[in-house]
């Protein structure tokens, strides 16, 4: 039995219903047959909030199940038990509005230098992306921010389609990293669209246009070694 992603779908569901699949007594965790907690990866951390009126301290995917970590001293819910799930809703939001940031940063760079990325993290309203620069172009951090901002106010839509794998495949700017980090399991591709700014095979969390991001700040551009340059930024209120 595998967990469905309801954030997949739905990235703006706030609550949802729920049955437990599996439990780990010992390590206070279980799996759900569905969920809106996003677990930890591609560079997003995961969702916190309140799972059958416990706190969410972790989510992570293992296989095909999504285990969440429980805090509080409750009992864990039982195999089988029915439970209610509700997102921390400002913290999600927070990093959706950072990821669809950090989307257009990548589309930008792309479209301006044709620049893959080689790696990126974030959090809550900041984050870091590193690209393939050797060296960095002169004033590149404010006419970076100047273009991500101009996108921004642009307030474009962001679709999300799915797509087989082999679409993928034929459609190698489907794949914006050095790296294809899409695991050769998945035969069904989630694929953001920033509707004329950037289209890439992603999992997250993304808002539903560019303006409800609000504004790009960039802190500081770094060298990472040879080829490697890392973007800081910062997502702040429009």
């Amino acid at each position: 039995m595998a967990t469905e992603l309801l954030y997949m779908r739905d990235a703006y569901l706030k609550s949802f219903e729920a049955t437990v699949a599996a439990t780990d007594e010992e390590a206070r965790r279980v799996a759900l047959d569905r969920t809106a907690f996003y677990p930890t990866g591609g560079g997003q951390p995961h969702d916190t909030g309140v799972l059958a009126d416990l706190p969410v301290l972790d989510v992570r995917k293992q296989d095909d199940l999504v285990w969440h970590s429980l805090g509080g001293d409750g009992p864990v819910p039982r195999v089988g038990q029915p439970v209610h799930g509700d997102l921390d809703w400002s913290r999600r939001h927070e990093l959706m509005r950072t990821h669809t940031c950090l989307h257009v940063l990548c589309g930008v760079i792309w479209r301006e230098w044709g620049k893959s990325v080689t790696g990126g993290n974030m959090e809550p309203l900041s984050a870091r992306m590193d690209f393939e620069f050797d060296p960095l172009p002169e004033g590149f951090g404010a006419l970076v921010e100047q273009l991500v901002n101009a996108e921004l106010e642009a307030d474009r839509p962001i679709v999300v389609s799915f797509l087989p794998r082999a679409a993928v495949g034929a459609d190698a700017d489907l794949v914006r990293t050095k790296a294809n980090l899409v695991p050769e399991t998945v035969s069904e591709i989630r694929v953001v669209d920033i509707v004329g700014l950037d289209k890439q095979a992603d999992g997250g969390t993304h808002v539903r246009s560019t303006g409800e991001v609000g504004r790009a700040r960039v802190l500081k551009t770094e060298s990472k070694g040879k080829g490697n340059k890392r973007v800081r930024l910062q997502v702040l209120d429009a």
